[in-house]
């Protein structure tokens, strides 16, 4: 697969209520941006909303969802953040981006993972580049689910992020004190808080203990 030989965009396509129920689940009708209408947003909403209005949207299908994230969610995402920075950094792997890193995976879809890996065979001349949303495909993306989240989103973002080129996927679950290990949408392990967590053929060495995730 070539990393940025993005899908042609899909045609417009107007989503009604029902439509965007069926797709996201009920819980996240609240987060979804109705100004540009549903599946009419483009990557350049994203960004505008970002700089004038200080919230986070993701996009997909050009429909606009901000994201959902609270203080517990944010303390696991930093602290995977520092547990893969302390073994990525040393060994000169790549980048490890927050939940404020945005990415285009391909031209109707930005994402804002909780936690990435972007190995540095995927970075542009090895680095960073330095636009405000850059086309990059992480290998590795990491969500740290809050309440807001339903299972039909998930989903959804697990079928685009395979799609796009992702090659492996955590779901950390705070509430379950779980991390979902998926190495396509639809194939995944469970992993318990006795258990380790290892960065399989992405991050080959990588080993973490669940738990540590979790600590108070």
């Amino acid at each position: 697969m070539v990393i940025g030989a993005f899908r042609k965009r899909r045609p417009s396509k107007c989503w009604t209520r029902a439509e965007l129920s069926h797709r996201l689940g009920p819980k996240p009708a609240s987060r979804i941006r109705t100004s540009p209408a549903p599946g009419s947003a483009t990557a350049a909403n994203v960004l505008r909303i970002q700089q004038n209005e200080y919230w986070t949207c993701e996009l997909s299908d050009g429909i606009l969802v901000e994201k959902d994230m609270g203080s517990e969610e944010s303390v696991i995402a930093g602290r995977l953040l520092t547990f893969l920075n302390n073994f990525v950094i040393p060994r000169r792997l790549g980048l490890v981006t927050g939940e404020a890193g945005m990415m285009k995976n391909n031209p109707h879809t930005v994402r804002i993972s909780d936690v990435a890996f972007v190995a540095v065979q995927r970075l542009p001349l090895g680095a960073m580049p330095s636009d405000a949303l850059p086309r990059l495909v992480p290998n590795l993306v990491v969500e740290v689910l809050s309440r807001g989240n339903t299972a039909e989103e998930m989903q959804h973002k697990l079928r685009d992020d395979f799609e796009a080129g992702v090659d492996l996927v955590w779901l950390v679950e705070p509430r379950l004190r779980t991390v979902e290990i998926f190495t396509a949408s639809d194939r995944s392990t469970s992993l318990q808080e006795t258990q380790i967590l290892a960065g399989g053929s992405v991050l080959p060495g990588f080993r973490l203990k669940v738990r540590q995730l979790f600590a108070v």
